[in-house]
């Protein structure tokens, strides 16, 4: 081993230990790795930053653009009444929702494709008296599995194309994953569909409110002289509100926490009530005895003078602006025009001051205010709304039009016409002069950890290729796998590959894992298809765990998730797709 390669695999290991840990964001994390590798001699100063121009970077940046321009115009929506009108059955309205997520996440970022059927998922729950919990897992799972039926469709299949591009000297066409894709998303959804959402545990106690698809909230409010409860003790609340499904679960007093109230002393004017339930109830309660939300923002009255009046929940993104932040951080009233009335994660209420509550992703809000400046709370949050509203006022109706930008594009590339990057750049600029999506949120659209992750990793896979380093990881898993067939080691490298996916970022685990795929295949003398195709299934594989791709976290809170309940129903699903994809490698793409 030269000290090149102590150096670059140090900091892959690094890398990697930071990226489990997850103390700091994974944009962070790569771009320490890129910059620890230039200034060791690694990586050509000139080179440093070339990720952000591979035409894989640009590509993910502009599929994600194309899918806010399919969202905001309208694009879908028939296709979301459609499913929604079909939930007769559980085995039905699962088939249904998580087959078109299959179809939307082939085109579109799955992403996109989630955040569209979310609100359809919800809602119909609800006209069903579904528990929602048992589509939200499948509906996540299913638009990660059509994410590999195309070139567009995840951003492993991307960065493997490009991959493949520089080391053989062409890229994959549009549907040249669809074969083995194909079969693996099949059988997914055949799994999914008929056993593994009995495998989601049923949920007890207060988590049984969310089998109508509702969540059970925290509110913190704070009385005034001039609330109807001032001077009233608890037991008299109680009688004034008893058609109101709300509990007082804490007194607060002069920073004194009461986590059981004394039920006979007046309420002073300075008074803050830990509330728990619903939110329609929250929201009537506030309302009724004229209380002040602890969390920020105009009051209720205020917000009726100000126009119409409205709630919204909504579910937190990774990358938000909210991802890792306190409520008192935000002080929604000073910067907001909407009010925050109440919070929940994982199905369960947060029982201590509103003000120390610190997002994550998947956690949910309830938000209060007038109705636009709730659409305009979406988009400067990073949120995804739970109820399905108009938040693209004046574009709705331009559905075809992007349909038409986006099918041109696909065709032009998928001939050959021109290249990937440049026909989806063309669809981004005919769309933005169409006024689908504004200048000023096409910046919005893009998921700009994502990109810098990518640019800044793909610099430190080419210096883990030039040092040679990936061929020292290669021939040390050969001499281990001794005289293995190499069907077996294509499954390992599948395995490998699916397992980093699980906790890792997939563009991550896609970097790392396919030039050591790539080194494998030269080392046996075989092609290196098979191998970079092993890699790109495994690498849009992550079933295991809320962290190992976004849409998996972003259903945890809203179908109140555990951590456990993910590789219970994910687990056999691994299982199968490694014992699926492995052949339908071998027969599409031959050793």
């Amino acid at each position: 081993m030269t000290i090149d390669q102590g150096l670059i695999l140090g900091i892959l290991v690094a890398l990697l230990g930071l990226f489990i840990w997850g103390r700091f964001r994974y944009d962070l994390v790569a771009l320490m790795g890129l910059l620890a590798a230039t200034l060791l001699g690694l990586i050509d100063p000139k080179d440093a930053f070339s990720g952000f121009g591979n035409a894989a970077t640009v590509t993910v940046a502009l599929v994600l653009i194309l899918s806010r321009a399919l969202s905001a115009s309208g694009a879908i929506d028939p296709i979301a009444r459609l499913v929604q009108r079909g939930s007769g059955t559980t085995v039905g309205h699962i088939g249904g929702l998580s087959g078109t997520a299959a179809l939307l996440s082939a085109f579109m970022n799955n992403v996109g494709a989630l955040a569209l059927l979310l609100p359809v998922a919800i809602q119909s729950a609800r006209k069903a008296e579904r528990p929602v919990r048992l589509l939200l897992m499948p509906l996540a799972f299913a638009s990660i599995l059509g994410g590999m039926l195309t070139l567009i469709g995840t951003p492993p299949n991307i960065l493997i194309s490009a991959i493949r591009s520089e080391s053989v000297g062409e890229s994959y066409a549009m549907f040249d994953f669809l074969p083995v894709g194909g079969v693996v998303a099949i059988i997914g959804l055949i799994y999914l569909v008929v056993f593994g959402w009995r495998l989601i545990p049923q949920a007890t106690g207060k988590e049984n409110t969310e089998r109508f698809g509702m969540e059970v909230y925290t509110a913190e409010v704070k009385l005034s002289k001039d609330s109807k409860i001032y001077g009233k003790t608890i037991t008299e609340i109680e009688a004034m509100s008893e058609d109101l499904d709300v509990v007082i679960v804490k007194l607060i007093r002069r920073g004194r926490n009461y986590p059981s109230p004394p039920r006979h002393e007046p309420l002073h004017a300075t008074d803050h009530l830990i509330l728990e339930g619903v939110a329609e109830e929250i929201d009537r309660f506030v309302s009724d005895f004229g209380l002040k939300l602890s969390g920020g923002g105009p009051t209720p009255q205020e917000i009726l003078k100000s126009g119409e009046a409205a709630s919204m929940e909504m579910v937190v993104q990774q990358g938000s602006p909210l991802d890792g932040r306190t409520v008192a951080q935000l002080r929604f009233g000073a910067r907001y025009r909407v009010a925050l009335l109440g919070v929940s994660r994982q199905g369960k209420p947060h029982r201590g001051r509103l003000k120390d509550f610190r997002f994550k992703a998947g956690d949910i809000l309830l938000l209060q205010g007038a109705a636009e400046e709730l659409n305009e709370a979406v988009a400067r949050f990073g949120a995804l709304p739970l109820r399905e509203r108009d938040l693209s006022l004046g574009r709705r109706g331009r559905g075809t039009t992007v349909l038409l930008c986006f099918a041109g594009a696909v065709l032009a590339a998928a001939t050959g016409y021109v290249s990937l990057p440049i026909a989806f750049g063309v669809a981004v600029v005919a769309i933005v002069l169409f006024g689908v999506v504004p200048l000023r949120e096409v910046y919005d659209s893009v998921d700009w950890p994502v990109i810098v992750l990518l640019g800044a990793l793909i610099p430190v896979g080419g210096a883990m290729e030039s040092t040679g380093a990936t061929g020292l990881i290669a021939y040390s898993i050969l001499s281990i796998a001794g005289d293995m067939p190499a069907w077996l080691i294509l499954g390992v490298i599948l395995v490998a590959t699916m397992t980093m996916s699980d906790v890792l970022n997939n563009a991550a685990t896609t970097v790392v894992m396919a030039p050591i795929a790539l080194a494998i295949a030269r080392e046996l003398g075989l092609s290196a298809d098979p191998f970079l195709m092993a890699v790109a299934v495994g690498a849009s594989c992550a079933f295991l765990t809320p962290i190992g791709h976004q849409n998996n976290a972003l259903v945890m809170g809203p179908g109140g998730y555990r951590f456990s309940d993910y590789w219970r129903v994910g687990l056999p699903l691994e299982i199968l797709i490694a014992l699926v994809a492995v052949p339908a490698i071998i027969i599409f793409w031959p050793l």
